[in-house]
């Protein structure tokens, strides 16, 4: 069982002030090839697995915004470590 979920809201830096939603679309892309479970949401995406890995995940979504051309990026990230073991399932099953 995952021992993390980890929120994120990648907000890079356009040269020219563009729209963000194609680096949006990419940063999901690098979680998705990670294959890790994962939520998109309107504002954040979550992710479910290894704090470790996970946050090996969020290091490559910030790359790859570098390598699209962002000159920086802002990573808002929110952590729940629960070492005994956590699923997103976990948290929102009674909304189900």
């Amino acid at each position: 069982m995952a021992n993390s979920l980890i929120s994120i809201q990648i907000i890079p830096k356009t040269k020219n002030g563009e729209s963000v939603i194609p680096y949006v679309d990419e940063a999901i892309k690098v979680i998705d090839e990670s294959g890790v479970k994962y939520e998109v949401h309107p504002l954040e995406t979550t992710m479910e697995g290894e704090l470790t890995e996970l946050m090996n995940i969020i290091e490559k979504m910030n790359a790859r915004m570098i390598e699209m051309g962002s000159s920086n990026v802002i990573s808002q990230v929110k952590i729940l470590y629960q070492p005994s073991g956590i699923t997103m399932n976990q948290l929102t099953e009674k909304y189900s």
